[in-house]
């Protein structure tokens, strides 16, 4: 554990971090929207558009198996400040892409480079956080996707309406350039994983977090409390517009009202996975998930205030899982493996959100009418994958 922050200087760190996680959220959620004028400025087709959003996703699962294999040979601070610095970099190398090309080796550049940045708050933030307030911070950490969602996409698709699709990437280096320097004066040096066993090789460290079972079941709770978010979440928007009715200009709303809503619940569930304990703090808020998950794939036909409030609640519960869950997975395994852990679990995390997605998929179709049919299945399957996930939750060994 690293010597205890003053209050002041705690909360440096983690407004930082929070930076560092908007940041880089706000890069990949901006390119979805600005989709028509991408296509329109390099005159390319739907699906070369959608390679360019995977090449990001696929791109961060990589870089999470690469750096599992060096994050705790590295002082966090110092790897913190290269990564982010490339992130910046290749950020913006896309506001500057002059082809499709060029603009696709960007965006998998981005992800390699800010797939690892989320790793690198967690494990911060397990580092230096004293196990007893470490979910109030995951809690601030964690407001950061909020606030794409509430603020940075529609700003920056304001701004890019307004001048062009290069704006939103520039604004992105901007600021990663101006948190990195702050970081500099806002993080402390952070090498005491070195210092307890320094002579270990990679292959020693990758060979005590895969040998370890409490390891891997924290790797299944990853797994599939992601592929439970993310057999849903992918067709909730055509969901809302073929079957429930919902207009272009009403979609805004759903995600408008679910980000406000988890801006300041995030906090809260935050506050109490400190006071209640994280295995019951995770088990209440996946067992309240259940509802909307329900729910939101079986709206059709209900008044807009009714889908709100189910979409707002799914938002709330279902994205307040992972405050508990970062908590205590960022507590189950000693200081000095914590890095490659936390890596290595990202990249499961990415493999839970494409199957999730994949299979997801696999269960919708279509009727004689376009309809979609089937997606109350995918509530099904994500409420069995909640329940193993709560399963796994209370078999977890804390070594903080």
């Amino acid at each position: 554990m690293h010597p205890e922050l003053s209050s002041k200087r705690e909360w440096a760190l983690l407004l930082v971090l929070a930076g560092i996680q908007f940041s880089h959220v706000l890069d990949f959620m901006i390119m979805m929207p600005l989709g028509p004028q991408l296509i329109e400025a390099f005159q390319i087709s739907d699906s070369q558009f959608g390679l360019l959003v995977s090449a990001y996703t696929f791109a961060a699962g990589l870089s999470g198996l690469l750096a599992s294999t060096y994050v705790d040979r590295f002082e966090r601070k110092a790897l913190l400040s290269v990564l982010y610095g490339l992130f910046a970099l290749a950020t913006f190398s896309c506001a500057f892409a002059p082809g499709f090309g060029v603009l696709m080796v960007a965006r998998v550049a981005a992800g390699l480079f800010g797939g690892v940045l989320s790793a690198m708050t967690q494990t911060i933030v397990g580092d230096v956080i004293p196990f007893a307030r470490r979910g109030k911070a995951m809690g601030v950490v964690m407001t950061a996707f909020s606030v794409s969602s509430v603020m940075g996409v529609p700003v920056s698709l304001w701004v890019a309406a307004h001048t062009s699709w290069h704006a939103p990437f520039v604004g992105v280096g901007v600021l990663s350039v101006a948190l990195l320097l702050v970081a500099q004066y806002a993080l402390p040096r952070m090498g005491q994983h070195l210092v307890q066993d320094d002579r270990l090789t990679t292959t020693e460290l990758m060979t005590q977090v895969l040998g370890d079972a409490n390891h891997w079941r924290g790797f299944a709770l990853s797994f599939f409390m992601i592929f439970a978010g993310f057999s849903i979440i992918p067709y909730i928007t055509l969901y809302m517009q073929t079957n429930a009715g919902l207009s272009t200009d009403q979609i805004p709303l759903v995600y408008l009202c679910g980000g406000a809503a988890t801006l300041f619940t995030a906090n809260i569930l935050g506050k109490l996975t400190d006071r209640w304990g994280k295995v019951p703090t995770f088990t209440a808020v996946t067992l309240l998930s259940i509802v909307p998950m329900t729910l939101v794939t079986n709206v059709a036909g209900a008044p807009l205030s009714v889908i709100l409030l189910v979409t707002t609640g799914f938002f709330i519960f279902v994205s307040g899982r992972r405050i508990p869950a970062m908590a205590l997975l960022a507590s189950v395994t000693k200081p000095n493996l914590r890095g490659t852990f936390i890596t290595l679990n990202t990249s499961i995390q990415s493999a839970g959100m494409g199957l999730g997605a994949l299979v997801g998929g696999m269960l919708i179709s279509r009727n004689s009418e376009g309809l979609l049919t089937g997606y109350w299945m995918c509530s099904v399957m994500a409420l069995g994958a909640n329940l193993l996930t709560i399963w796994m939750a209370r078999r977890l060994k804390v070594r903080d």
